[in-house]
């Protein structure tokens, strides 16, 4: 858009010097209110995305419309997450301009820390950027190499698309590239087809989502098109995408600059159709080709979620990701906000913090998800009956409490869940 102003410009500057008796225009007052980064402070998107623009959320006819996903009592990731304005380490530097995007995190993709933030459970839409649990789920179902023939449905699906046709034939694994690389609704659908259909992958897209304490989430379709009761927010992404990354073939197929893509043949039923031949398929993510060490990640754009985004860099071996929800695609593209946020991170110290996608344990309701490490004055017994990922039950507390008494008792135990914190930050 500036080059082309800038463009119009230089050339009506051109004609008015060869005409040399037209005087300049006067400057126009604008027509629209110049972009300013939303304030999120006040938490508006505390409990559910902001009303749809469109129909795109209203039920059928005949089902109910979803309540809002609950919120945890505790803020999962740690007590600062609670917040809902910019989160940042002590002593931090200030943020880069032109960052459009009403929620934001940045955090480290091996070590789970959170570095900075802007309102991270805040709920939005996540748009394409979903497919990353649909991924997950087909990764761990599907069988890469088996050809499926994809049908009339599967490629008229609604949105973004990969180029499947009718009777053309793919693996999984190129179904997943055509995914991920383009953001095909397309294989979204033909994948979500062998996993039992697209009512039954949400569901399971769900259920993973709570498993991993992703708890801001809820899908309502396969492809992240916009439907009833859909809510993410930018830690739920950047956890999920913390997970996907310790798969070694998502890990790949978000790096994959090109691939080549199957065609399809020719339709009899369609007078004059001919076969589609085979086709390079380019990923749309441009960090890849743009930023020093990108690792990929993922796009997504819908007319209520707006642009959604995540994406992660390494940097000498060490490994940082950025989510963004809610953004516009100015002053700078979402693209160019994630790497000013990459650069950003990679500035900071190693040891900033402000909260953790790691020491996630959810509420047994299934609907909540609080700290791993439970506060200090619950009972020993409540204690006890809390697991926290990659940790064993405290059962030796009650013997010490019965040795050295009450007090003893409560040192002891604050000694042992410290200990047992920093060993998993270890």
């Amino acid at each position: 858009m500036c080059t082309a102003v800038v463009s119009g410009t230089l050339l009506a500057g051109l004609s008015v010097s060869a005409a040399g008796a037209i005087p300049p225009a006067a400057p126009s007052s604008p027509t629209s209110t110049p972009f300013t980064t939303p304030n999120t402070d006040n938490c508006p998107n505390r409990s559910a995305p902001a009303p749809a623009i469109d129909l795109s959320e209203v039920p059928q006819p005949g089902d109910p419309t979803p309540s809002a996903v609950s919120v945890p009592d505790e803020p999962v990731g740690g007590p600062k997450l609670a917040e809902c304005g910019v989160i940042l380490p002590d002593d931090a530097p200030a943020l880069p301009a032109d960052i459009a995007a009403s929620g934001w995190v940045v955090a480290d993709i091996d070590t789970g820390d959170v570095l900075a933030a802007k309102d991270p459970h805040g709920r939005y839409r996540p748009a394409s950027t979903i497919k990353m649990l649909l991924a997950l789920v087909a990764l761990s179902e599907l069988d890469l190499d088996k050809t499926v023939t994809a049908t009339a449905e599967d490629a008229a699906v609604e949105g973004s698309a990969v180029g499947i046709g009718k009777n053309g034939q793919y693996t999984n694994r190129q179904l997943m590239q055509g995914l991920v690389m383009a953001s095909g609704n397309d294989a979204a659908h033909l994948l979500a087809r062998q996993l039992g259909g697209d009512a039954a992958t949400v569901d399971k897209m769900n259920h993973l989502a709570d498993s991993l304490g992703a708890h801001d989430t809820r899908t309502a379709t396969p492809s992240g098109l916009d439907g009833p009761g859909m809510s993410s927010s930018p830690f739920d992404l950047a956890l999920i995408f913390h997970t996907a990354m310790k798969n070694p073939t998502f890990a790949e197929l978000i790096s994959t600059e090109t691939v080549q893509f199957p065609g399809f043949p020719k339709d009899p039923a369609i007078p004059d159709d001919q076969d589609r031949p085979p086709f390079a398929l380019a990923n749309d993510n441009q960090l890849l080709y743009n930023y020093d060490g990108a690792l990929g990640g993922k796009t997504g754009f819908t007319d209520d979620a707006r642009h959604t985004y995540v994406g992660g860099a390494d940097h000498d071996g060490r490994r940082l990701m950025v989510t963004l929800m809610g953004a516009e695609a100015q002053p700078i593209r979402p693209w160019e906000q994630a790497a000013r946020l990459l650069d950003y991170g990679f500035a900071l110290d190693r040891d900033a913090q402000v909260g953790s996608l790691e020491d996630l344990y959810p509420a047994e309701s299934g609907s909540t998800a609080v700290l791993a490490a439970p506060p200090q004055q619950e009972s020993a017994a409540a204690t006890s009956s809390v697991v926290a990922s990659g940790s064993d039950h405290p059962d030796n507390t009650l013997a010490l409490r019965v040795g050295v008494g009450i007090v003893g008792a409560a040192v002891v135990l604050m000694l042992v869940l410290g200990a047992r914190r920093l060993s998993r930050r270890r």
